[in-house]
Order: structure tokens, then sequence, then C-alpha cells
């Protein structure tokens, strides 16, 4: 694991996009629904607030996420997630997609999934990212396993990560998106 580790922080050096999973990577997976069947879905500030680090230092950030629920448009909106792409049952055109806008190779993104239709993707970007609760599948091909669960501070360790491994210093007062501090 150390080893990993060590190669993960040279390849995130290279990283100039964060692109994420929601359900089970944001989340912890569970769905919720009321009686009217609307969906619900529960964050973690912490994470959250990686994301606005990321974005106030210069990283594009996305969701690509097969699911299409109003609360994630929501989020993604107020932490002002560069791209939001749902309703993606393939990820890897809506990924490539985004390289094309901002002209970046694989090499230049990180991804974080957590179950098996996040491979096509983790197999090809730079730093391939997932939760510690992720399936044994996706386990087996990333280079970056934090040590929390999804929706419990993967997220946030992972920006933690490529912040440090790319020297930017942690910026001090974040005062936009919701989850600032």
């Amino acid at each position: 694991m150390a080893e990993l580790k060590k190669n993960a922080s040279e390849i995130a050096k290279n990283i100039k996009l964060l692109a994420f999973d929601v359900d089970g990577v944001m989340t912890d997976g569970s769905v919720t629904y009321d009686e009217n069947g609307v969906e619900y879905k529960t964050f973690n500030v912490k994470d959250g607030h990686g994301i606005v680090r990321m974005n106030k230092s210069g990283f594009v950030t996305a969701i690509i996420t097969a699911r299409n629920n109003g609360t994630v448009k929501h989020r993604a909106e107020n932490l002002k997630i560069t791209e939001i792409y749902q309703g993606q049952q393939y990820k890897l055109p809506a990924l490539e997609e985004i390289m094309q806008k901002y002209n970046l190779t694989f090499e230049n993104v990180c991804y974080m999934g957590d179950d098996i239709p996040d491979i096509c993707i983790l197999e090809k970007v730079g730093l391939a990212c997932c939760p510690n609760d992720a399936v044994q599948e996706v386990l087996d091909v990333c280079n970056f396993i934090s040590s929390k669960n999804g929706g419990r501070g993967a997220v946030r360790e992972l920006c933690d990560f490529i912040l440090e491994a790319q020297g930017i210093a942690k910026i001090a007062n974040v005062s936009e998106g919701t989850d600032s501090k």
C-alpha cells in the first residue's frame, strides 16, 4: 500500500481535473425515498469543503453519474462544480467530452468511483481512486484507495492528497459554497 501511495503522489502532480461518481463516493450509497417516490441523498460537508478548495485552487471538478437526480444538480451548483453529467449509463464519453473542452489528457485526470460501471474510466485515467468500501474489482484497478468510506470523507482525503502532492498551500478562507467553514 505504501508503494501505491508513493506512485499516486507522483501521478497526482499532473492532475488538473477531478471527476467523481456520486452514489457510493460522494454519498454512502444509500438511496432514501419518501412516500411520493422523491429520492433523497446525504452528502458529507467535509467532502464538499474539499471540492470547494479544489475549485478555488484552479482545478476543474466534475460529476459523472448514471442516475439523474435534482439533489445532485443542487449539490453540484452549491459547490460550484465545473461540469455535471447525469444519466450517463456509459461514463467514458462524458469524461472525454470534458477533457476535450479543457484540452486535457488522461494523465491530467483523477476519477473516483466505487463500482463496476466506473471501471471503464478508472482503467484509463492517470489517478484512479476509490473509497475504502468500493467493490473488489474497483479496488484492484485503483492507485489511490482512500482510508475512508464513500460519503464519509473519501472525497476530502483525495482532495487534500492532490493539493499536498502539488505543493498547494491550504486555502485559509473559503467563502463560497455552503460547505465552507
